[in-house]
């Protein structure tokens, strides 16, 4: 049995009439009457009484005719979800985050990619810097977002992308005096205790220590941190300064201020990653929204 088998019974049952059937169809009326013969032949039933006038299904080809019907139903069903699938609008993604990037670039991409597909599941897994690459090569996430320098992007297993580029400001206790100025330069926190990540859990931290070697001095370090609200936290209780991507700003943590960094174009990179061998179209269309907003944010940004 076909399905164009299918379509002929169901388009005969529904017009009780051979003729009209075949030119539904689009087809010569004897044919028709050969391929509904040689389907009730095959089911080994009739599916019509044709010595009544007009013609009428049998129970068994009222029943048949019902079954038919949802055959064909969930065929287009399954060719359409196979369509979307293959256009990356049906499926699921695992997007690692941390708050670096929830106070970045996320949120408008998750604005702009829903809409377009709404169907695409997206689970948000919070991860830290030093467990994403892990986790990505491990299948647990799908993409991750990390900052740049970072010596564990450098080999074939992963792909990354820069994305963006943040201005650099320094956080520091509201009553410290440095707090009175409106800009800060970034040798006035040589003699600073800071509070930062430790550079094995957060790479692109080294960044940060390599800038302030540039101007001087080494940061004296009195206190670690990994989390962006535990950083905030820390230097809120006084315990030192920190440097870190102007979208930390958002953050508004009582007890902290933030102040642009003087005559110094210091900057943090932000790049997407993935896995190389990841074929999967939802991903691809993740990506190409998530350049599409980094660019119209990079242009914001030079306006």
């Amino acid at each position: 049995m076909e399905l164009r088998h299918l379509r002929y019974f169901i388009a005969v049952a529904e017009e009780l009439n051979f003729s009209r059937a075949a030119e539904r169809l689009h087809i010569a009326q004897p044919p028709l009457s050969q391929q509904i013969q040689a389907l009730e032949a095959e089911l080994g039933l009739k599916l019509f009484e044709r010595k009544k006038r007009p013609l009428q299904l049998t129970a068994a080809g009222q029943v048949f005719l019902t079954e038919a019907h949802l055959v064909l139903t969930q065929l287009e069903q399954a060719i359409t979800s196979a369509q979307k699938v293959s256009r990356g609008e049906i499926g699921r993604l695992v997007v690692g985050t941390n708050s670096s990037v929830a106070n970045s670039v996320l949120p408008d991409i998750l604005q702009t990619f829903h809409p377009l597909f709404p169907e695409v599941i997206l689970v948000l897994r919070e991860v830290s810097s030093s467990q994403q690459v892990n986790q990505l090569r491990d299948r647990y996430i799908d993409i991750a977002f990390e900052r740049l320098p970072n010596n564990n992007l450098n080999d074939n297993s992963l792909s990354f992308l820069p994305i963006l580029q943040e201005p650099l400001v320094v956080a520091l206790p509201e009553k410290h005096p440095l707090a009175a100025q409106s800009q800060i330069p970034l040798i006035a926190l040589a003699d600073e205790p800071f509070v930062l990540p430790p550079t094995d859990l957060v790479p692109s931290y080294s960044q940060i220590i390599n800038l302030c070697q540039q101007v001087g001095f080494s940061p004296k370090v009195v206190q670690e941190a990994t989390w962006m609200v535990t950083v905030l936290s820390s230097v809120a209780g006084g315990l030192g300064v920190t440097l870190l991507p102007a979208n930390a700003q958002s953050l508004q943590r009582k007890g902290v201020v933030y102040r642009p960094i003087q005559g110094e174009n210091l900057t943090s990179e932000l790049a997407v990653v993935w896995r190389s061998d990841d074929t999967s179209v939802v991903l691809r269309e993740f990506l190409e929204v998530t350049k599409s907003v980094a660019r119209k944010m990079r242009l914001a940004n030079r306006a």
